[in-house]
């Protein structure tokens, strides 16, 4: 099937087992750029094991993922890489080792080549590197000094962290995974005008999220999936309200 105009993500079809458990079946659904995505659903539902998918961490077992104008089905993660999707996780993954700064410049030199000359030489940087790296610091909110070692982070700055390496990293679409889960109702409030500025400067966002007024305040399209498959999709006002929905995440009514 050709991608459609204006579309930026695509998955056709896509299916993924592990074992007996059926995690994602016959799952279709598209992207489009410039606006915020929200994919939802109970735990369980298959949400993660799409991401991963379309990240290239599990080989699909059937169907198609195209993004932008490649198919990218069995394509390897660093290409994915550098056609242009980035990620964050449920958890922060860091090099514990290393310093806030040290740990974002492996996000802004993103080349294999350049990792492995960095991990045998050292990290130099320079001056430009080092102000496109206190920027958006700056833009996210993340008030540290990009010296401290990354282990110093709290749990709502891991958070901040990850957001900035991922926007640090070149890419075409964003995906996050439960970015406010687990934080305060004040950096809730931050992520929420945080995003809507992305999208306001023109980024594409797919995410994850359980928080139903959140995914409310700042979704344009939401994705409903449910044992492994799309449930439905629409409008945040029409999807929310839906009762299949609410059944997925409720139960049965009596």
């Amino acid at each position: 099937m050709p991608i459609l105009i204006n579309v930026l993500l695509r998955l056709e079809n896509v299916s993924k087992a592990f074992g007996g458990v059926k995690a994602v079946q016959d799952c279709e659904f598209s992207i489009e750029p410039k606006r915020i995505t929200a994919l939802i659903g109970p735990n369980g539902a298959g949400k993660t094991t799409v991401f991963n998918l379309v990240c290239g961490f599990f080989p699909v077992d059937a169907g198609m993922i195209h993004f932008t104008d490649e198919e990218i089905t069995h394509a390897p993660i660093w290409k994915r890489s550098r056609l242009g999707l980035a990620r964050t996780f449920q958890l922060s993954r860091t090099f514990k080792n290393l310093s806030i700064e040290d740990n974002l410049l492996l996000s802004v030199r993103q080349d294999d080549d350049q990792f492995f000359a960095m991990c045998l030489r050292g990290l130099g940087k320079d001056d430009q590197e080092k102000q496109q790296i206190l920027e958006m610091m700056k833009f996210v909110g993340l008030e540290k000094s990009p010296q401290t070692p990354v282990t110093e982070l709290s749990y709502g700055q891991q958070k901040l962290f990850d957001l900035t390496r991922a926007l640090l990293n070149p890419h075409t679409l964003l995906m996050l995974d439960e970015p406010i889960a687990g934080i305060n109702p004040v950096l809730r409030e931050r992520f929420k005008e945080l995003l809507l500025s992305l999208k306001q400067k023109g980024e594409t966002i797919f995410l994850i999220e359980h928080d139903m007024d959140f995914v409310r305040a700042v979704a344009d399209w939401v994705i409903v999936m449910d044992q492994g498959s799309v449930l439905t999709q629409g409008a945040p006002q029409t999807v929310l309200s839906d009762p299949r929905v609410l059944e997925a995440y409720l139960g049965p009514t009596l």
